[in-house]
């Protein structure tokens, strides 16, 4: 399986190192004092050299990515129903993460003015909405989708809960994206939203389980 998708991996993890080249790139122009961590208001409140902000930062991010992909081909007891496009879109969150993640991170290091309050949001809410649409697609395993003991222990409550989820999840995800425009007093929906990606899918699952829903 790991053969499989080697070469997926060695692609992914070139262009999660991209942004090393931009940095050796803009290396005289970047300041010593490199921004590695945005608070809640997108406003930077973490610094770390620039030879960690430029080297460090893609390198954590390799190992995450290639101990995820290569962990969940070998541990997986299912590892053939990780086939498919969600596993797909799994190996190339990464890579899309360093090059849109290091981008922001350059900008707000050359000084100029990125509105991460904003921006974040909307990338985490296009995530959600994507994955929402390939959750239904999933199937059982313990490495991807809603981990739940009656969802591992019975088909049918894992593909019922992930077809529900699906939708839950790309509403929820919408629902961000717009928060995130609106901002303000609307901030607060953002928390719930997370929140009911998670329950409103879980409860389903257990209602299904305690054979509530038919």
């Amino acid at each position: 399986m790991l053969k499989k998708y080697s070469k997926t991996l060695i692609i992914t993890t070139i262009i999660i190192l991209l942004p090393m080249l931009a940095g050796v790139i803009l290396w005289n122009k970047l300041p010593e004092q490199f921004p590695i961590h945005f608070n809640a208001a997108g406003e930077v409140d973490g610094f770390g050299s620039k030879d960690f902000g430029v080297f460090g930062l893609p390198l954590i991010l390799v190992a995450i990515h290639c101990l995820c992909v290569v962990g969940s081909l070998k541990l997986e007891p299912k590892a053939e129903n990780l086939e498919g496009k969600l596993f797909s879109l799994v190996l190339w969150i990464t890579p899309v993460l360093s090059i849109v993640m290091n981008a922001l991170v350059y900008c707000t290091a050359l000084g100029m003015n990125m509105n991460m309050q904003i921006i974040l949001p909307l990338l985490i809410g296009l995530l959600m909405v994507i994955v929402g649409n390939w959750l239904p697609k999933c199937k059982p395993t313990r490495t991807l989708g809603i981990k739940l003991p009656w969802t591992l222990a019975d088909e049918e409550n894992w593909n019922r809960t992930h077809r529900f989820a699906g939708p839950v999840w790309v509403i929820c995800g919408m629902v961000i994206m717009l928060c995130a425009l609106i901002g303000g007093t609307f901030l607060w929906v953002m928390p719930a939203a997370f929140v009911a990606m998670i329950v409103v899918p879980t409860v389903y699952s257990w209602l299904h389980f305690k054979g509530k829903i038919k």
